[in-house]
Order: C-alpha cells, then structure tokens, then sequence
C-alpha cells in the first residue's frame, strides 16, 4: 500500500473531468520514494518510504525525532 512511513500520507480520491464535465474516478499517489536513512543511534542504514514532505521533516528535525513523533499516535483533535 502507498503511505508514508513519516508523515502517514496515503493516496486520496478525486475525479477526472474531461472536457464536456464528465467525471470518472481517479486516484492522487503520494510521491513516494524508497530512501536510506544513516541511524546515528542504531549505527545503521534504514530503509524507508517517504514522500517528498517526510523527506524534508527529517532534514528539519532529524531523523530520530521524526521517527519518534512517526510513532507517536495522533490526535483527532
């Protein structure tokens, strides 16, 4: 399934609409790449799926606080 391991992004739904309005089902994918990640803690190469945003998260905040607010559950409110 297509979701980012960093921020939880997934795939969302909309319409294709052509010229004279029809409208038919599409699907918007997460720009999703596979990319190594240098764990200071762990010592290790880890492997993620991250969409570009995640990718800037963990430049911004490292990747051990992105990884730890990653598995941290969310608040609906």
């Amino acid at each position: 399934m297509k979701i980012c391991e960093i921020t939880g992004k997934t795939a969302q739904v909309g319409n294709n609409v052509s010229h004279s309005n029809k409208k038919s089902k599409r699907r918007f994918n997460p720009n999703l790449k596979t990319k190594r990640f240098w764990n200071e803690e762990e010592g290790r190469w880890i492997t993620l799926k991250v969409t570009a945003h995640g990718m800037k998260t963990i430049n911004k905040k490292g990747l051990a606080a992105a990884l730890k607010e990653a598995a941290a559950p969310k608040s609906l409110y």
